[in-house]
């Protein structure tokens, strides 16, 4: 399994479950849904989201996507950070994980997604 993450708010996963599919039309004005890698995913929440409760960790399984994957689109930094052009199908997402800030703001990956990500 090839594993990337998506961070999002719990209630926008919910919504997307009850819709089908994530995220819901339209898509993100940029036209791609943006992920991480494991190793990528503490620094874009601590630089992004530091401090948001509420959010959760879209585990995906690249191998089950049915959208367009650009596994390496490129950010203004210059690293590379997945993309998903599309919709995610629901049965992609392999896992969801709560991903609370901890008490200074800042993230840390949820000890689960270790056995998820071998």
């Amino acid at each position: 399994m090839a594993l990337i993450l998506h961070i999002t708010q719990r209630a926008d996963w919910e919504a997307a479950q009850k819709a089908g599919s994530y995220p819901q039309p339209p898509i993100p004005p940029h036209g791609f849904v943006h992920c991480s890698r494991p190793d990528q995913v503490v620094r874009v929440a601590d630089a992004i989201f530091r401090g948001k409760p509420g959010l959760v960790l879209l585990c995906i399984d690249t191998n089950l996507l049915t959208a367009t994957l650009d596994p390496a689109g490129l950010e203004e930094g210059e690293e590379d950070f997945p993309h998903i052009h599309g919709q995610i199908n629901l049965d992609a997402v392999v896992e969801v994980l709560d991903f609370p800030p901890s008490e200074d703001g800042t993230f840390a990956l949820p000890e689960s997604l270790g056995a998820l990500d071998s």
